[in-house]
């Protein structure tokens, strides 16, 4: 019962001529459909029965009416016009054929549009379902009591009935397909915002690396699925990196972590984990690497930012960094593991700078 009541509580945005594209297509097909149909059927009632019976034509009218005035109207006004019109065909129908002619069965097909409305609040649904609940149960007591207009033979009445079930199924099917089209495409669109969102939300906007959190995160996964493998981390710092912004400003010390940033992925390529730690900081995750495996693709790292040319607005400079290394010892965590690659790196800057310190 929970999914009726989270179905009743749902709120409709406000109703008007605005509506959402696959309704309106759904309107315009289901229009486009009933007109051939009520046109087949004033022709079938002329040629197979010799009835040419104006109703259809009328009905066809309107749906044509309805077609090309779908957006002027507005979802509620052309989906009460197309249930009205269905529910004054059945009703003609029973009154001039009889119940067995199941041009009844039409009635599913406003039924579908009215619940696929985002615009009609809940409640009303449950109304329009009531209205055409009733609608039935009246023809089928009016048809029990009342002798059809055109007493159809076997044959014909055989022939209809199977004409009616086709038309209602291929309205049924298109209304089908456009819905369930549309939700498909809305998922599908959430879930690609969804991965955007989560991706930003890890994503160091000037680098373009994984922040801190993001590295965290991939750190903590592989401790969870391989806690017996080695790894290291590194902490790389810009030296001097407050008198590039001093000197040249702020935009070339954005153009510095920028081409940096390029260069880490340049050398380590996608082997390791690379973020941004903060600020001029950076953090590195070696996994299956121990410390002194670490060491060597950090000296390389070290030396290759130390030869990395750098020119901004033409102005020609290079900088250096100085890395902090530590390896998982298998009992401290992974903050302690973290701390003990800081330290390292603050001995590296206390001692020269432009180095490795393991």
């Amino acid at each position: 019962m929970n999914f009726i009541l989270d179905f009743l509580r749902q709120k409709a945005p406000n109703s008007g001529k605005e509506m959402p594209v696959y309704y309106r297509k759904a309107l315009r097909v289901t229009a486009v459909l009933l007109t051939v149909y009520f046109l087949a059927s004033f022709t079938w009632f002329g040629l197979a029965g010799g009835w040419w019976e104006w109703v259809p034509l009328a009905a066809a009218a309107v749906m044509v009416a309805t077609l090309f005035n779908v957006t002027r109207m507005g979802p509620r006004l052309a989906g009460l016009i197309v249930s009205f019109v269905v529910e004054a065909w059945c009703a003609w129908c029973v009154h001039s054929f009889g119940w067995s002619s199941s041009s009844q069965q039409l009635l599913i097909a406003p039924l579908m549009l009215s619940f696929f409305n985002v615009s009609e609040k809940p409640p009303l649904k449950i109304l329009f379902w009531s209205n055409l609940v009733l609608l039935r149960m009246a023809l089928y007591a009016y048809a029990s009591v009342h002798v059809e207009v055109h007493v159809l033979s076997e044959q014909i009445r055989a022939i209809f009935l199977i004409f009616n079930t086709v038309s209602l199924y291929t309205v049924l099917a298109c209304l089908c397909i456009l819905f369930s089209s549309n939700v498909q495409a809305a998922e599908r669109q959430l879930r690609l915002d969804n991965q955007e969102l989560h991706k930003e939300a890890g994503t160091d906007p000037l680098t373009q690396l994984p922040n801190r959190r993001a590295l965290m995160n991939d750190i903590r996964r592989f401790l969870e699925h391989s806690s017996q493998e080695p790894f290291s981390v590194a902490i790389a710092d810009i030296d001097f990196f407050k008198r590039v912004n001093d000197t040249y400003g702020h935009n070339c010390g954005d153009y510095t972590l920028r081409t940096l940033a390029d260069k880490f992925r340049a050398v380590l390529g996608d082997q390791f984990g690379i973020c941004r730690w903060g600020g001029e900081e950076f953090c590195i995750f070696m996994p299956g690497l121990n410390l002194d495996e670490a060491g060597v693709v950090m000296h390389d790292l070290c030396i290759a930012v130390r030869k990395m040319p750098l020119s901004f607005e033409g102005v020609d400079f290079s900088i250096t960094i100085t890395i902090g290394v530590s390896e998982n010892d298998f009992h401290s965590p992974l903050e302690a593991i973290l701390e003990e690659a800081d330290r390292k790196l603050y001995i590296g800057k206390n001692s020269g700078r432009d180095q490795v310190v393991l």
